[in-house]
This record gives C-alpha cells, sequence and structure tokens, in this order.
C-alpha cells in the first residue's frame, strides 16, 4: 500500500505502476509514504458541551456551510526512501550512511514534500460558497430623500401591518416595511416589493441583520441579493450606526437552508427516511463531493455504466498509462482512465476497516474516490467548470461530450452511442415550399406543457387556497405538484413550431414558416432532458414543479424524419442578401431588449449580437440565443457584420481558426477545409460552424465534386473527397429507461443531483459517497433520462 512520489517529477504512483514510470523515464528515488487509518477513540459529549452548530452559511465544505462526511479515523503515517529497480528501502531516520551532500539533498526534497500542500488542501481553498454576491450598481448613485427619517436601534415594525420580523428598510426614503410571502405561508405580506412597485426605490436591507461586518441588502431592480460598499453611509444618513448594532433576526441565506431542508423533493429523491441496503464492489464505488461537484459525480457514473466508454478508456488502461505523456496530470485520456478504473475495478467500494476487520457502514457511507485531477483538467479554462460552484449537469454532459470529442479524433469515440441526427423542416406558409437541413445532435430536450396536467383541478383548489390564504395572512396550503403526462411531452416536442421573420429564398423576402423537428437517426443511448427549467416573465430563472411519469420503454419510431416527400416542392438554394461593403448601413437594433439583456449582466457586444442574429424578435429570443451561445470564444467580441471589417473586433474572418474547433468538427467524419471553411464563414463559432456546414452540406458536395483530378472520373473523385459526413448509429426506435440523474432545488445553480442506474434487473442510487439498492426511484421526478435501445 502507500503511495511512491518521484523525487524528481513529484508526481505519485501506485505500488503497481511505479514500476512503470521507472521504465519509463529511468527514475530511480521515490518516496514511499504510508497513512495506517485508525478510527478515533470514541468523543462521548457531555451535557456541558455545545451542541452541533447549524449551517450558517449556503456553502459545501466551508467553515459555517453544510458539513462534508465527518472524519471518523486518525492516521498514523510512514516515511521511507525507495530506490527502483531493486526496491531497496532506506528508513528516514537512515540517511546517515548517506554523503553529506547526498544527505541534504533527499532530506530537503522529503521535507518539501512532506510539507507542502495536496490538491485537496488547495481544493479547500477554493471551497464553494452560495453567498457570493455582486456590488450593486444603484450603490455609488443611490438617491436618499431627505425627509429627516431616523431609525431606532430596535423595536420596529411594519408601517402598514403588524409583522415585526422578516422587516426590510428601503434605503431612499427610509421605509420600514415587510417582505415577501413565501410559498408555505411563512415570511411577509409584500409590503416592501410593493412599495417598490410604486416608487422605484431599488435598495433595501434587511433589519435585524445589520452587524459591524455588514447586512442581507437586495436591489428590487436587479432582483438579487447585493454588496453595498457604501452601507454605512447609507445607514448613517437615517441615524443607523452599523459598528453599534448586532444581529437579531435571520439572514436570507439561513431562511434558503431552512427552507432547503424542509422541501419535500430533497426527500422523494434522496429515498430519505427509509433504510437502505449499501452496496460495494466494482460498478458500486462512490465518488466524494469536492465541494459542490455533485453534478459531476451524478454524469461520470452514467457514463461509466455504458459498455462502449468502459471499453474506451477502462479495457484500455494499460495503453493509455503507457502512451502518457511525461505530465500525466495533464492529459485527458489518463486522466479519464485513472477514474473509470477508480469506478468499475471495485477497489476502492469496500467497508470500512475496523481493527482488521470490515465493517459495514448502515448509511452506505463508502471512503470512494476523489476525482480532483479529473475535475481540475475538464474544468480547466472553463469560466463555470474550473469553479466550485454548482453547475447544470446537462451543460456539463456536453462539456465533457465536447472533451471526448476533441481528444478522441480518428480513434474510437463512445460519443457514437449518443450522437444522433437531427431533421428540420421549414415550410414557408405562402408558398407551400419546404427546405429539409440535419444536424448532429446529442440530447432531446423535452417541453413540459403545463396546460396538459391531468390535475387541473386541484391546481385551480390550489391556486385559490393560496389566494385566499394570503389575502388572510394564513400559512399557505399543501403544495400540489402539476402532473403532466409524457405522452402530452412528446406531443409539444413533434408539434409544428411557427418561425416569424422567416427568408423564404421561394419569395425572396421575409414570409411565416412552421418548422417541424424529427429524428434523421436513432442512437444507441437516447438522452432525454426535461426543460424544467426556464425563464419568468421577469426573466428570474425558476424551475417547473412538476411530475412527469416516465415509461420504462419508449417506442419514438413515430418521430422518425421522411425527407422529401414526392408531393412536396424544394425552396430554391439562393442565400439572403447580406450587407456588403457598398451598403454600410447598421442594422436598426432594439435598444430596450438590448437594455434589458445587459441589465441581466451579459457584456453590452454580445446582447447587441444576439438582437441582430434573431433579427429583432424579441427579449425571449434574444436570450435564447445568449444562453446558447456563452461559450462561443467570440461571444463578448464587437458585433461584425458580414462582409464589414469594423474596428475594435478582435476575432474576424481573417483569423485563424482554432485547432481545438477545427478538430471537433473533424471528428464529425468532414474534412479540415470544410471545416476551416465553416468556421470561417461563421467568424470562428464553433457552434454556429457545425449548424453552417450542415445546412450547406450540398454545396460542400458539389465543390468537391469539381475538384477532380486529371485522369480519374467523377464518380470516382467524388466517392474519395466527400466524407460521409458524421458517424452515427442508427437502428429502431424502441428504448428502455437505463437511468435518470435528478436535481433537488430551486435552480441549476443550486441544490443537489444524484442519480439512479438500473443494474443487474435492479435499480441503484449513486449520491455522492452513499451507493444503495433503491426501493423507490422517484422516477417521475428526474432531470436527465438515459434510455438504452432494446435489441432487435
Amino acid at each position: 500500500g502507500g503511495i511512491y512520489i518521484c523525487m524528481n517529477t513529484f508526481l505519485g504512483f501506485g505500488k503497481q505502476y511505479v514500476t512503470k514510470h521507472y521504465e519509463k523515464t529511468g527514475q530511480r528515488v521515490y518516496l514511499h509514504l504510508k497513512k495506517t487509518r485508525r478510527l478515533k477513540e470514541e468523543n462521548n459529549s457531555s451535557a456541558g458541551d455545545p451542541p452541533r452548530k447549524k449551517p450558517t452559511r449556503l456553502a459545501i465544505g466551508v467553515e459555517g456551510g453544510f458539513d462534508l462526511p465527518e472524519e471518523k479515523y486518525e492516521y498514523d503515517e510512514h516515511v521511507k526512501i525507495v530506490i527502483l529497480p531493486e526496491h531497496l528501502d532506506i528508513p528516514q531516520d537512515g540517511l546517515d550512511g548517506l554523503l553529506d551532500m547526498v544527505k541534504d539533498r533527499i532530506s530537503s526534497a522529503i521535507e518539501a514534500i512532506l510539507t507542502a500542500d495536496s490538491a485537496s488542501r488547495k481544493q479547500e481553498v477554493q471551497a464553494w460558497d452560495g453567498e457570493v454576491r455582486r456590488v450593486s450598481r444603484h450603490a455609488f448613485s443611490l438617491q436618499q430623500l431627505q425627509n429627516g427619517i431616523r431609525i431606532p436601534p430596535c423595536g420596529w415594525k411594519c408601517s402598514k401591518c403588524d409583522m415585526r420580523e422578516n422587516l426590510w428598510l428601503n434605503m431612499t426614503d427610509g421605509s420600514i416595511l415587510c417582505g415577501r410571502r413565501y410559498f408555505d405561508g411563512s415570511g411577509g405580506n409584500n409590503h416592501a416589493v410593493e412599495h417598490y412597485r410604486e416608487t422605484g426605490y431599488p435598495l433595501a436591507v434587511k433589519l435585524g441583520t445589520i452587524t459591524p461586518d455588514g447586512a442581507d441588502v437586495y436591489s428590487y431592480d436587479e432582483d438579487d441579493m447585493v454588496l453595498d460598499p457604501n452601507l454605512a453611509e447609507h445607514l448613517a444618513h437615517f441615524g443607523i450606526d452599523m459598528l453599534k448594532m448586532q444581529k437579531t433576526d435571520k439572514t436570507m441565506t439561513e431562511l434558503e437552508i431552512d427552507m432547503n431542508q424542509r422541501i419535500g423533493e430533497w426527500e422523494l429523491i434522496q429515498e430519505s427516511g427509509v433504510q437502505l441496503k449499501p452496496l460495494y464492489g466494482p460498478g458500486f464505488t462512490g465518488i466524494r463531493n469536492l465541494g459542490n461537484s455533485c453534478y459531476l459525480n451524478s454524469v461520470v457514473q452514467v457514463l461509466f455504466s455504458i459498455p462502449d466508454f468502459q471499453r474506451k478508456y477502462v479495457d484500455k488502461l494499460e495503453k493509455i498509462f503507457q502512451s502518457a505523456p511525461t505530465d500525466p496530470t495533464q492529459d485527458f485520456s489518463t486522466q479519464v482512465a485513472k477514474l473509470g478504473h477508480g469506478l468499475l475495478s471495485g477497489e476502492y467500494s469496500k467497508p470500512a476497516l475496523s481493527n482488521g476487520e470490515q465493517q459495514l457502514d448502515q448509511k452506505g457511507i463508502q471512503d470512494g474516490i476523489a476525482p480532483r485531477m479529473f475535475k481540475s483538467l475538464v474544468g480547466k479554462g472553463h469560466p463555470e467548470f474550473s469553479t466550485n460552484r454548482q453547475q447544470d449537469a446537462q451543460e456539463f454532459f456536453l462539456h465533457f461530450i465536447n472533451m471526448v470529442e476533441r481528444n478522441c479524433r480518428s480513434s474510437e469515440n463512445p460519443n457514437e452511442v449518443f450522437r444522433f441526427l437531427v431533421e428540420e423542416k421549414l415550410k414557408c406558409l405562402a408558398t407551400e415550399k419546404v427546405k429539409y437541413t440535419q444536424r448532429v445532435d446529442y440530447i432531446m430536450q423535452l417541453p413540459v406543457p403545463m396546460e396538459a396536467a391531468l390535475n387541473k383541478d386541484e391546481l385551480l383548489e390550489y391556486e385559490e387556497k393560496k389566494r385566499q390564504a394570503e389575502e388572510e395572512k394564513q400559512p399557505l396550503p399543501e403544495l400540489v405538484r402539476a402532473k403532466v403526462p409524457f405522452t402530452s411531452c412528446l406531443e409539444a416536442y413533434g408539434a409544428p413550431e411557427q418561425v416569424d421573420d422567416f427568408w423564404s429564398t421561394a419569395l425572396q423576402a421575409k414570409s411565416v414558416a412552421l418548422k417541424t423537428t424529427r429524428f434523421a437517426s436513432f442512437p444507441d443511448y437516447l438522452v432525454i432532458q426535461i426543460k424544467k427549467f426556464t425563464f419568468g416573465l421577469d426573466w428570474v430563472p425558476k424551475k417547473l414543479d412538476v411530475s412527469i411519469e416516465m415509461p420504462e420503454e419508449l417506442d419514438i419510431s413515430a418521430l422518425h424524419g421522411t425527407g422529401l416527400q414526392p408531393e412536396e416542392e424544394e425552396m430554391p438554394d439562393i442565400a439572403p442578401p447580406l450587407v456588403t461593403p457598398d451598403e454600410p448601413k447598421a442594422p436598426m437594433l432594439d435598444e430596450s431588449v438590448i437594455t434589458q439583456l445587459v441589465e441581466m449582466g451579459f457584456p453590452m457586444d454580445a446582447c447587441r449580437k444576439a438582437v441582430y442574429y434573431t433579427g429583432n424578435s424579441g427579449a425571449e429570443a434574444a436570450m435564447n440565443w445568449v444562453m446558447s451561445h456563452m461559450d462561443d470564444p467570440d461571444f463578448a467580441n464587437p458585433l461584425v457584420l458580414p462582409g464589414s471589417s469594423g474596428p475594435g473586433s478582435t476575432i474576424t474572418c481573417s483569423d485563424p481558426p482554432s485547432e481545438d474547433s477545427v478538430a471537433t468538427i473533424v471528428s464529425m467524419g468532414f474534412s479540415r477545409d470544410q471545416a476551416m471553411k465553416a468556421l470561417k464563414a461563421t467568424n470562428n463559432s464553433l457552434e454556429r460552424a457545425v449548424d453552417w456546414i450542415f445546412s450547406h452540406i450540398d454545396d460542400l458536395d458539389a465543390e468537391a465534386a469539381m475538384d477532380i483530378s486529371e485522369g480519374r472520373s467523377a464518380a470516382e473523385s467524388i466517392s474519395e473527397s466527400i466524407p460521409m459526413g458524421p458517424k452515427v448509429r442508427d437502428g429502431l426506435g424502441k428504448y428502455q429507461l437505463f437511468a435518470f440523474i435528478s436535481h433537488m432545488g430551486t435552480s441549476t445553480m443550486c441544490g443537489h443531483y444524484v442519480c439512479h442506474i438500473k443494474k443487474d434487473n435492479r435499480w441503484v442510487i449513486y449520491n455522492d459517497q452513499k451507493v444503495c439498492a433503491s426501493e423507490k426511484p422517484p422516477k417521475d421526478l428526474g432531470y436527465i433520462y438515459f434510455y438504452q435501445r432494446i435489441p432487435s
């Protein structure tokens, strides 16, 4: 046991791999570090000991936040020097026989290794904190009325009702009003927010949370908790000395923590309150939460339950390790293979040892693995996945799929199990002519038609009771969750969608079209995302509280595309008119939509592009564009019109595309020249380039056909030069449910993820380090579902 640390590169290896490192590098001297674990002595709390503190911060694994599983063990360290290939052991206190110079160098290296911060310690420094807030844009220009109001240090009451808790001081006019009413009837009577709607005064501070260190400040205009660097000055305007104030009420973070612990969704999805049977062995390895990393844990547990990913990374482990670069910590294949081995070998999925004997943890919590190097590598350079903030599991799934694409290139690609072709049909309503295009996708995004809920009467009754309770200031009734049939979601997916301002090449003018989406191929594994997360009328992200009874077996054969039919007439393939240098007329952009997006925190140039590329179609279309293109390398670059060379643009069509983007398109089966052309035509935007290449595939085919070498027939040239397109697997559209990932919480930016996977005809729940047989898998509350094709 233990770990062998190379005294030259400081890379660590297990016993089975240290010899391979020696053979590959010739490095002979290693520090062997072994820790022997023993149970901590029971510390029975006496009556005088303080009780365990409740969480006070919306954070995980940091001071005041939610605790990670408590460490139950103490460790004894054993250190020695090992010389390879002889495996000669030299105890740390046995260096006296060496030359002084050698002894000093080895001793210094040992000291440096033993005192260095580990990767886990460096992760702790970046531990996630859900309370990070931005400075309000009103903080430095807040208007404060000279109305003579002075606020006493205590004894506050809402000026419009009798509430004495959850009170907010408006920092413009000094009004003291109660806060919002929560879904369960607690909170206030909405008087503070109603005052904002009447006056437009944006900032309020929660009375009872003011201390010398700060206070809860809310911006109604920005609809978020914010920071006010001038808080002391703003409070002093109303006679409040924050240095003398003490905390007397719960902060908003404390209230949110309490709420999260009460929401029934958490209990259902985690199967709390039931004694679940712990599972151990290959394929039942838990993953430690590295600080809000449950989204990553859930996704990789599912992926490494799929044979193609096992074959690619686990079965070829030795070959991958042999071909790894000198620094394997930065090699994608090495880190993915290491992760897969950790999950599937069974070496890290064992009951805890106690006095040399294995003891079952009745809660199913095991040591598991901590994939810190993997998380660091896949998140490197990404504005979100490089942090310890909560993320959307669907976005991480696509991010990881994209990294696999980049690193597979011409080799075996496990992504093929998910890849399918989408057929989009556009029908011009003025001419009845049609246009067919195909594009690659990996996820079927299923809309949720709330109007199709089966329990409409109960929902209406609940809304009425809720309204009455709010009027009478009574606790709200028990929450009623909408029950939407899965068939209604499928019908909504397949229904035609109206496209306004569609450029019809048949008319050579704008028209209205109907867009119909179908499958051009069916993948081996169908990934379905339930579109639970949406935006309200005020553009605040929200989650639909909905139950959808997902079928164990699914047949989507009816959604297979048909292609151009004999009775249909295709639109002519003519490019729409573009703005050229001879027509430098700037487009008229809807400034109100741009302002709305900018106020949500997006860059001005990105907002201008969103409005331009969606043809002034409104805030919703522009917001969708922003959300779809946030990862583009040119996302925040100035808008450059087609054919122009606008100043200030850092990425223009004259700049070479990135090799990563080229490699991604080439991995789909296209040639390098075609990838370069697509990227240049879309200003080096990878996502738009993929759309472009599929919508111009006929043009690419024609160009390839013209490139005929002398002495060869056109047929020979075309067959050799035109790629087959992206490699997809096709088959029957009949599937069975294989796994699903569930989310608990109010938005993708907070909460918790777990996954359920069907193994050996039984459901298993993976909740970070906890792996157990599932008793009641909540299949109706999932977020991402994985279906496996039923063999014909």
